[in-house]
């Protein structure tokens, strides 16, 4: 099976393949895809739906898993980040492909067993669970692998 773990962001957007045989997940592929910031929010949002489609359509993952929207104080930022998982949600459904949506605290407490984790905790205990053999730029992409890792530890 291969899951594609999104961390949904409208400028930086976390993704993970990682696909799992006999019990064992290995890393295919990371990535964290940033927009331009000078293009406006519609030209961003097709360009992630772009990103999206080519991934799926490079790996094809059996199932989608991301990240439940996490409201924060800044409302315009959680508008955007909405609008980002609709574009994923849309390409799930599109491809027929099963969509799971994690918590971050679920997220947490399955990778590390702490649901109030910090992003250090994440990235230090995420390689005790899967080999990374490439540089990790941004958390973004942490979280996409801990994503998808989530949704193997979920089934």
């Amino acid at each position: 099976m291969i899951v594609l773990g999104i961390d949904p962001g409208y400028d930086r957007l976390g993704l993970a393949i990682i696909k799992q045989e006999a019990g064992r997940q290995e890393l295919l592929y990371s990535n964290c895809f940033t927009t331009d910031k000078k293009n406006i929010f519609s030209e961003r949002l097709l360009a992630i739906g772009n990103e999206i489609e080519k991934i799926l359509f490079d790996w094809q993952p059996d199932m989608v898993a991301t990240e439940k929207l996490f409201f924060t104080v800044n409302q315009k930022t959680a508008m955007a980040v909405a609008e980002t998982r609709g574009i994923i949600i849309y390409l799930s459904a599109k491809y027929g492909l099963p969509l799971a949506e994690y918590t971050p605290l679920e997220v947490k407490t399955c990778i590390t067993g702490y649901g109030s984790a910090d992003k250090k905790q994440m990235a230090d205990f995420i390689p005790k669970l899967i080999r990374i053999d490439q540089a990790i730029k941004h958390d973004d992409e942490y979280d996409a692998i801990a994503i998808a890792l989530t949704a193997f530890a979920s089934k």
